[in-house]
């Protein structure tokens, strides 16, 4: 069996009669004259909204979170002051408007409101004095919103009295006033949690979210004469909600179909917030309330049970499309390339609910093509810093993913979006080599990292000397000991560019070639791993990298492949990457090569071919 519905949406109305119950962890009642008189002009503007409105509305408060007591009484752990002040308004309307009990009129008393500290405070409020008003500072506080609301009705006749009152105790189906209503009692039998709830919400850390109150409605609204069929419903729906939320908090499945930046507690909100088509100017509650309207029975035919089945059927169908996606392996990474590139999901459900399989692969790679928008001779042309370079490598990688068919490795977009991505030299560039200004703990750093290059993981002065004594290789030997003196002295300064310029020269790249700056010379790369080794020559990014590689840290397949040297035909010089060939065999030109042939469907025709185009259209 499930739990009674925690959250729920409770007219003003049904709280008459109640017995309410403020622990000692909570203040008295403070609120000020602009609280009360925003309240009561909600309320009121409200009445005037709903004048001539024929739809089933209602004007919703913030939350009211309860304990059940054993004694019957309603413990409050939150939404005291506005409890109070609805107990200040009907008791003024009770006392100076109808002149009799409440419950001569709506069957029911005023709810009443005990103090577990301040017990004369209970009975000052049930017949307030504003004679006693400086005698402490809860009755000033009370005599001053009863004033406020004194003087707000002044301006009001009696039909208007009553439009109020009728407003504010209109029962479920008569467009009501209501609060949001939080029963805790389940999670606080034998133990301190309402107090740590008390805590959490005063200091902001439990907004109450759409699809809580979304949720509400769904089991609020479920009516069948049988008890058991209703509970069985609510069973019905709580598990499927979980099964959706349990699927959506899987950060593989989450970051394919989201690419926001509003952190979604309850992640099928997310969902809602699509079908109701939320956008960042909608206030904070825009969700619900359009859902609320979905629920509205008057003007359907329908009884509240098929439109409970007809709207939550239509948001698994919206999950569904999520799962079929993810489940497909060439839609899972196409649709997830696209949205990573700010596609609109909406456009992508729209056009899914009227393609055939096929015809919706053929308007992704469209799709796809057309948000690229680049033709086979602008590849070439482009420079670091060129804005399309980072969506061109992103989908370089999950085209080369796909293109072999026999694998069943992903893309991890989960990965990608929740980290920092840079675009990367592959090869170091001089213009971003150290000079004299550079701070000596980066000069220090960039030596460490080429000494590690040498000695690997050792990091002791003296077994460092011990294994650079053991290099083979008389060049590397030589140059180790250069870094490990320059390491070694006092002021690092000193001596440190011509040490620098014998280990570039090492590793050939003293100088930059005509294109160190282009496409053939860039990747796609973790901004801390790329920042970690400091503008470092190829053979230390390589070592570096594939070692990230072989520890389980996600490195992108194609850039894997640059390290590995796995795009040159002509497999040689593993430390180096070659960019000066004039015959097209050098590593950055067979790299191009491989971008532009793995990308040929997404490619727009070379310019020169655009143009013939347009020139035929013109003289037709």
């Amino acid at each position: 069996m499930t739990d009674k519905p925690k959250l729920t949406l409770k007219p003003i109305n049904d709280l008459l009669g109640e017995k309410f119950f403020i622990p000692d962890y909570q203040r008295g009642y403070r609120w000020t004259e602009r609280q009360v008189r925003e309240l009561l002009d909600d309320i009121w503007e409200f009445r005037l909204i709903n004048k001539n409105n024929t739809e089933n509305t209602f004007y919703c408060l913030q939350p009211v979170v309860v304990i059940k007591n054993g004694n019957g009484s309603w413990e409050v752990v939150d939404g005291q002051q506005r409890l109070t002040t609805i107990y200040i308004i009907l008791s003024f309307l009770e006392s100076e408007h109808l002149r009799r009990k409440l419950e001569d009129g709506y069957l029911k008393p005023l709810f009443s409101i005990r103090y577990e500290t301040r017990l004369d405070s209970e009975i000052f409020l049930s017949k307030i004095n504003l004679e006693q008003k400086t005698d402490n500072v809860d009755y000033y506080h009370i005599c001053e919103a009863y004033m406020t609301i004194k003087a707000w009705f002044k301006e009001k006749n009696y039909n208007e009295y009553n439009h109020f009152l009728d407003t504010l105790l209109a029962k479920e189906n008569e467009n009501p006033v209501t609060v949001i209503w939080y029963d805790l009692s389940d999670e606080c039998i034998n133990n301190n949690y309402k107090i740590d709830v008390f805590t959490r919400i005063n200091i902001g850390k439990i907004p109450l979210t759409n699809a809580e109150l979304i949720k509400a409605l769904f089991l609020g609204k479920i009516k069948f004469k049988d008890a058991e069929r209703i509970e069985m419903k609510r069973i019905q729906i709580a598990n499927e909600w979980d099964n959706i939320e349990n699927t959506l908090q899987k950060d593989d499945f989450w970051y394919f179909v989201y690419n926001g930046s509003e952190n979604y507690d309850t992640r099928i909100e997310y969902i809602f917030d699509i079908m109701k088509g939320k956008t960042k100017n909608d206030e904070l509650y825009f969700t619900f309330h359009e859902f609320n309207k979905d629920f509205n029975m008057k003007n359907r035919n329908d009884d509240s049970n098929e439109v409970i089945n007809d709207i939550w059927l239509n948001i698994k169908k919206n999950f569904q499309y999520f799962q079929d996606w993810f489940n497909n392996r060439v839609t899972y990474h196409y649709i997830g390339y696209l949205i990573t590139t700010n596609t609109k999901i909406t456009e992508l459900i729209e056009r899914s609910k009227t393609s055939s399989k096929l015809e919706f692969r053929e308007y992704l790679i469209d799709k796809i093509k057309n948000n690229l928008n680049l033709s086979v001779d602008e590849v070439d042309e482009l420079e670091y810093g060129d804005k399309k370079l980072r969506n061109l490598l992103l989908l370089f990688n999950i085209q080369t993913l796909l293109n072999n068919q026999n694998s069943i490795d992903r893309f991890p977009f989960h990965l990608y979006k929740t980290d920092f991505w840079d675009i990367e030299h592959i090869r170091s560039i001089k213009s971003d080599a150290p000079t004299d200004k550079t701070d000596k703990t980066d000069k220090k750093n960039i030596l460490e990292i080429l000494l590690q290059y040498f000695v690997g993981e050792v990091t002791e002065p003296k077994e460092q000397i011990e294994t650079i004594d053991k290099l083979e290789n008389k060049e590397e030997k030589e140059l180790a000991k250069i870094i490990f003196s320059q390491l070694e002295k006092k002021n690092i300064n000193d001596g440190f560019t011509d040490a620098y310029n014998a280990i570039i020269g090492f590793f050939h790249e003293n100088d930059d070639p005509d294109n160190v700056n282009s496409l053939d010379n860039l990747t796609l790369l973790n901004r801390e791993i790329n920042r970690s080794y400091k503008n470092a020559p190829f053979s230390v990014k390589r070592q570096t990298i594939l070692k990230k590689a072989q520890n389980g840290t996600f490195i992108p397949l194609c850039t894997k492949n640059i390290f590995l040297k796995a795009y040159n035909t002509k497999f040689s010089d593993l430390m180096y990457w070659r960019l000066d060939s004039k015959n097209g065999n050098d590593d950055g030109s067979q790299y191009l090569k491989t971008i532009k042939d793995t990308l040929k469907d997404f490619l727009l025709p070379p310019r020169e071919n655009n143009n013939i185009v347009q020139g035929d259209n013109n003289n037709e």
